[in-house]
């Protein structure tokens, strides 16, 4: 046995050591690549945990959701001079650009880590009704109670508004993971893929977003932009809006009879 257990970590210790030596050349980026919000055209680095490979913008360490962003933005215009817009936990790669297209922006996190406009809970906020145009929370509902997160970003909407979504999610997979009795940061990295995450969603996700009231559409990377751009192959931006009149406000329409 003992013998066997030498074995077994001398074979583990050799096929790391091969991985890390493939990974530190891959590393400082596989391809050339284009950033859409700062120009920069070049080498991309690897990022996370585990890694993904041309992630991280060489020039304005812009990742692949921030791309993504960047291009439904261009592609898309959704932001105009008038709008109000909150923003959660306010990515500063995007910041900028998004400021300098709208009337009224501002920022809302939690924690004390990035100075905001607002230090609120996204699951009750105390802001206005209708307040905002567009809400952006992007990769903030896998740490929340997302129902309540999502009804409140439905309250603050004005009719018509929109909120844009990201989150990570497992396309595969018919229903989100989650286990309540998972708690500690350990255990949550090992379950979650993040120390503190309290889901993995599956497809279900769209269900969540439209039980909260929107309808929904999505801004999914693919080619050629996730070969020019480092995308994150198949990740989906949603675009949730709030109907423009409610079920509850539309008026009655009137049923046609014979003569």
């Amino acid at each position: 046995m003992k013998r066997a257990g030498s074995t077994g970590a001398l074979r583990l210790d050799n096929d790391a050591a091969r991985q890390i030596a493939r990974f530190s050349v891959a590393a400082k980026g596989l391809h050339p690549r284009i950033c859409p919000l700062c120009g920069y055209q070049g080498a991309f680095s690897a990022f996370g945990q585990p890694p993904r490979y041309d992630a991280r913008c060489g020039g304005c360490s812009s990742l692949e959701r921030h791309r993504l962003f960047a291009l439904w933005m261009d592609r898309e215009d959704p932001f105009g001079p008038t709008h109000r817009v909150l923003h959660f936990a306010p990515e500063v790669q995007v910041s900028a650009r998004i400021r300098a297209a709208v009337g009224t922006y501002d920022t809302a996190d939690l924690s004390g880590r990035r100075p905001v406009t607002h230090r609120i809970n996204i699951e009750d906020t105390g802001l206005p009704d209708a307040a905002y145009d567009r809400i952006i929370c992007s990769h903030v509902l896998e740490h929340v109670d997302d129902a309540r997160a999502l009804a409140e970003m439905f309250r603050m909407l004005a009719p018509g508004g929109i909120a844009i979504l990201m989150t990570p999610i497992v396309e595969g997979w018919a229903k989100t993971y989650e286990n309540p009795a998972i708690t500690l940061p350990s255990e949550r990295l090992v379950h979650f893929g993040q120390s503190d995450h309290v889901r993995v969603y599956g497809r279900d996700f769209r269900d969540r977003i439209r039980a909260a009231g929107f309808s929904l559409t999505e801004f999914t990377a693919v080619e050629p932009d996730v070969l020019t751009y480092g995308l994150w192959r198949g990740e989906t931006l949603f675009i949730a809006t709030r109907p423009a009149i409610s079920n509850a406000e539309a008026p009655a329409i009137p049923t046609q009879t014979g003569d």
